[in-house]
């Protein structure tokens, strides 16, 4: 039994690196479905479609926990995966997502109440990350900004281009525009710490600025030590395994910019 780590693209190489970092001693396999990215603009149920066949791809291949390394996927697809698939495919396994580890965290970061988030459209529209907030800190102020140029940026080798500069200053100035109380920024989407270090140049000194990866990582680690039963069933080789949807000419040419290592990866077909 390995961990599943999944995404419609690259983004989420950026949680898997922060995964193996903090405990490299489990076998993972990360799927990207890159024929069919980005899913950022793509409806609800096209989302959970494709989501749920890339699960049952990663079970299928000995995955007993599956992280949707995806803002989209998690906010268009988790609950429904969880509640209505999982129990039929197979109770005993766990499929787990960004955006609650995400949300927990904040109450600790922000002094004002005030977060900003700067996600694509689909996440933005889904309003997952203020529905998570109202569960678990009520009283604070979420204010939501699509940035849509700013994957394309990461995907076109262009992220620490002069160019942009132009986009990725234009949405932190927009976005601080809209609630100038904001103190903590979450990039929602798993492409953007590619972008961090003009994103931190951009924000205000005194803005704390959230990349999910480490994060997530840290919650998985806390996950895995609370659920023994499901720890105890993933083998430990220390090995990833990448599959993607796309050439692999492509993605181990992308990936390996993500991950700063070689990338060697297989191609397979998802169905449902």
């Amino acid at each position: 039994m390995k961990i599943g780590v999944f995404d419609s693209g690259y983004g989420g190489l950026t949680i898997l690196k922060e995964i193996r970092n903090r405990i490299p001693q489990y076998d993972y396999i990360y799927l990207g479905d890159n024929a069919r990215a980005p899913y950022g603009s793509r409806s609800f149920d096209i989302v959970y479609d494709f989501t749920l066949e890339a699960v049952k791809a990663l079970f299928a291949r000995g995955c007993q926990l599956v992280i949707l390394a995806c803002n989209t996927a998690s906010a268009k697809a988790l609950r429904s995966i969880q509640q209505i698939d999982l129990p039929g495919m197979d109770p005993t396994r766990r499929v787990l997502g960004v955006i609650r580890p995400t949300i927990e965290i904040l109450p600790r970061l922000t002094k004002t109440g005030h977060i900003g988030l700067l996600a694509t459209r689909g996440t933005v529209a889904s309003h997952s990350y203020a529905l998570e907030m109202e569960k678990i800190a009520p009283k604070m102020k979420i204010t939501e900004l699509a940035c849509p140029m700013w994957v394309p940026l990461v995907e076109c080798n262009e992220a620490q281009s002069d160019g942009a500069d132009y986009f990725v200053k234009k949405y932190i100035s927009q976005l601080m525009d809209m609630d100038p109380l904001i103190d903590t920024i979450v990039l929602g989407c798993t492409h953007y710490p590619i972008l961090l270090p003009k994103i931190l140049k951009y924000a205000p000194d005194e803005v704390h600025v959230l990349a999910q990866g480490a994060r997530v990582a840290e919650s998985l680690e806390d996950y895995l030590h609370r659920h023994p039963e499901i720890e105890g069933r993933i083998s430990r080789g220390g090995t990833i395994e990448y599959l993607t949807t796309e050439s692999t000419d492509k993605f181990n040419a992308l990936a390996s910019l993500f991950l700063d290592e070689p990338v060697k990866s297989t191609r397979i077909t998802l169905s449902t």
